[in-house]
C-alpha cells in the first residue's frame, strides 16, 4: 500500500514468528521479520514437538523435513501428566503424537523456507518503541546502521514471554507466579549409570527413568535426547528467591538435584561445542494477555501466553496461534477477509491458551510436595488407567478438545480435520500444503459444482473415502472444518453459502442454480 513501507512486520524470528511468516508466504503475503539478536538463536530450550500441532506440520509438508518417520504420523502409545504415566493403548482414538526435534533444529528449517520464498529478516534490529492509528503501525527501530521508523499496516509480536509488543500496545498480562525455582542444564553422566529405556541409576538413590519424577523435596527431570548428552532440571518449592542476575553454575544444579534426592548426582560439564542449556528460572509465571489483539497489533506465542513447559506444550500452543492468524492477515491484506475475520483471531485462540494454562498449572500442583498431594497421585493414577479417563487426557494435552464456534453445528465443524484416506490414496493432509481452503466433495460433485462456479478461492476435490460418514467438509487454511453435512439438498448448499461468506468474504458468492 502506498502509505505503508510494507504491509506485515513480525517482531521475533523465534519459531513461532517465523512460522507466521512461512503462512503468510504461502498465501502470497510476504512480510517483514525483524529480530534483535545477530542471527538464529541456538540456544536449547524446547526439544520437540507434542500435539495436534504434529499433524499440521504435516499438512504443511514439514512433518519428514524435521525427522518425521516415513508414511503419516502416528499416534503415541503413552505419555505422561505431572510425570504420572499413561497408556493410551485401550483408546479407540488416539489424537496423541510427538516428535523430537530440537528448537533450533525448527527454527534453523523455517527460516530457511522463509527466505527462499522471499521473505526479508533483518538480524540485529531492535524494536524501540511503537504507535499506531486506524490505519497502521509506526514502529521505531535501532539497528546497526542507525535508528529508523517504519510503517506497517499490521504487527505481530512473536517477541517472548517478556514482549515489549504486548508492552507498548497496553495489553495487560495477568496471572500468577509460583513460589519454584527451576533450574536445567545439559550434562555427562558417566556411562556406568546409564540405565535401559533412558533411566539413571544414581548411587544410594536407585533408578531414576526418564521424564519428570516428583519426590517429597521438589522434582528431578532426566532425559537424553541425543547421545552422549544428558538433560538435568529441577524443580524446587518454596525456595529462597536467588537475584536474577546471579549467574547460574553447574554446581548450582548439582547441589539443587542433591537436595531433591538426599544424595550426589554423578553429573560433569556436557562434552561437545555446545551451546549447552545452563539456566534458573526463578518462579513459574503462567499468564496470559488479555486480548490477542489491539487495533492493528496482535500477540503469537509467548509473547500472548507463558506456562510451565511440563508436558511440552509450548510449540502446539504457539504454532497453531501462527497458523489460525496467518491466513486471517493474508485475506486481510489481499482485500478478501469478511468482516469480524480478523477478531476471530482472538475469540478462538485465548480459550485454547486459557485450556493450556489448565492443564498446566494442573500439572504443576501435582508435582508440589506433601501427603495430601501423593494421594491425589495414587487416585489420579487409578482414574488414567480406565479408557475413557485416558482418552479425555489425551485430547487436552493434544489440544484435540479444541472447538471452535464456526456457526455450524455439524459433529466435524470447528474441529481439526480428521485424518482421511481419499480414493486416489493420498491423505487429506496432501491437499493442504498451503493455507487455502478446500472442499472436499464426497457425494458425487453436488457441492463442488456451485463452489466451482463462485470466486471463493476455494479447491474442490471429489473424492470418497470410506474414513467419515459425512457428505462434505470445508476446510479453513489453518485445517479446522469450516462446514460440514451429511446429506445433499438445498438446505446444505445454503449452510455451505453462509460458511463460505463468513469465512471467505460475501463476494465469495456460490451458484446455487437460483
Amino acid at each position: 500500500m502506498s502509505d505503508h513501507d510494507v504491509d506485515i512486520v513480525i517482531a521475533g524470528a523465534g519459531p513461532t514468528g517465523l512460522m507466521v511468516a512461512r503462512e503468510l508466504a504461502l498465501a502470497g503475503v510476504r512480510p517483514l521479520v525483524l529480530d534483535q539478536l545477530t542471527g538464529p538463536s541456538a540456544e536449547p530450550k524446547a526439544n520437540g514437538l507434542v500435539g495436534q500441532v504434529i499433524r499440521l506440520i504435516d499438512m504443511r509438508g514439514l512433518y519428514h523435513e524435521l525427522g518425521g518417520e516415513p508414511g503419516a504420523p502416528q499416534p503415541i502409545p503413552g505419555y505422561t501428566f505431572s510425570g504420572i504415566p499413561i497408556s493410551f493403548d485401550a483408546i479407540a482414538e488416539n489424537s496423541m503424537y510427538a516428535l523430537r526435534v530440537p528448537q533450533p533444529r525448527l527454527v534453523s528449517v523455517l527460516e530457511q523456507h522463509v527466505r527462499e520464498m522471499g521473505v526479508e529478516i533483518r538480524w540485529g534490529q531492535r524494536l524501540s518503541g511503537l504507535t499506531q492509528n486506524s490505519s497502521g503501525v509506526t514502529l521505531a527501530v535501532s539497528g546497526p546502521g542507525g535508528d529508523y521508523e517504519l510503517r506497517a499496516r499490521y504487527l505481530v509480536g512473536a517477541d517472548g514471554g517478556r514482549s515489549q509488543v504486548r508492552k507498548w500496545a497496553d495489553i495487560e498480562f495477568p496471572g500468577t507466579t509460583s513460589d519454584v525455582v527451576m533450574r536445567i542444564a545439559h550434562v555427562s553422566v558417566p556411562d556406568e549409570f546409564r540405565a535401559p529405556e533412558g533411566a539413571f541409576e544414581i548411587p544410594g538413590f536407585g533408578r531414576l527413568p526418564f521424564g519428570h519424577n516428583r519426590c517429597e523435596n521438589g522434582m528431578v527431570v532426566f532425559a537424553e535426547f541425543e547421545p552422549g548428552r544428558q538433560l538435568i532440571g529441577t524443580m524446587e518449592y518454596g525456595s529462597a528467591t536467588i537475584v536474577d542476575d546471579t549467574p547460574v553454575a553447574l554446581q548450582e544444579v548439582a547441589d539443587s538435584a542433591r537436595r531433591v534426592l538426599g544424595v550426589d548426582v554423578p553429573m560433569v560439564a556436557p562434552r561437545g561445542p555446545g551451546p549447552h542449556a545452563l539456566r534458573r528460572i526463578n518462579g513459574q509465571n503462567t499468564r496470559q494477555a488479555d486480548r490477542y489483539r489491539a487495533g492493528n497489533v496482535f500477540l503469537v506465542g509467548d509473547a500472548a501466553h507463558v506456562h510451565s513447559a511440563m508436558g511440552g506444550p509450548g510449540l502446539n500452543l504457539g504454532l497453531q496461534d501462527a497458523a489460525n492468524l496467518g491466513w486471517k492477515l493474508a485475506a486481510s491484506v489481499q482485500g478478501r477477509a469478511p468482516i469480524g475475520l480478523l477478531d476471530s483471531y482472538h475469540g478462538e485462540r485465548h480459550p485454547v491458551g486459557q485450556r493450556v494454562m489448565t492443564h498446566s498449572l494442573a500439572q504443576t500442583a501435582l508435582m508440589a510436595p506433601g501427603d495430601a498431594v501423593t494421594a491425589l497421585r495414587g487416585l489420579f493414577g487409578e482414574l488414567v488407567r480406565q479408557p475413557e479417563v485416558a482418552a479425555h487426557v489425551a485430547q487436552t494435552l493434544a489440544g484435540a478438545d479444541t472447538r471452535y464456534d464456526v456457526g455450524d453445528d455439524h459433529r466435524l465443524s470447528g474441529r481439526f480435520v480428521p485424518e482421511l484416506t481419499l480414493a486416489s490414496g493420498q491423505r487429506v493432509a496432501d491437499l493442504m500444503r498451503t493455507p487455502a481452503p478446500l472442499l472436499l466433495d464426497l457425494a458425487d460433485g453436488f457441492f463442488a459444482d456451485a463452489v466451482g462456479n463462485g470466486s471463493a478461492g476455494i479447491r474442490s476435490v471429489v473424492t470418497t473415502t470410506p474414513s467419515t460418514t459425512a457428505a462434505a467438509l470445508l476446510i479453513r487454511p489453518d485445517g479446522y472444518v469450516a462446514w460440514a453435512a451429511d446429506h445433499t439438498g438445498s438446505a446444505e448448499l445454503n449452510s455451505l453459502q453462509t460458511a463460505v461468506s463468513r469465512w471467505f468474504g460475501a463476494a465469495a458468492a456460490l451458484d446455487l442454480g437460483a
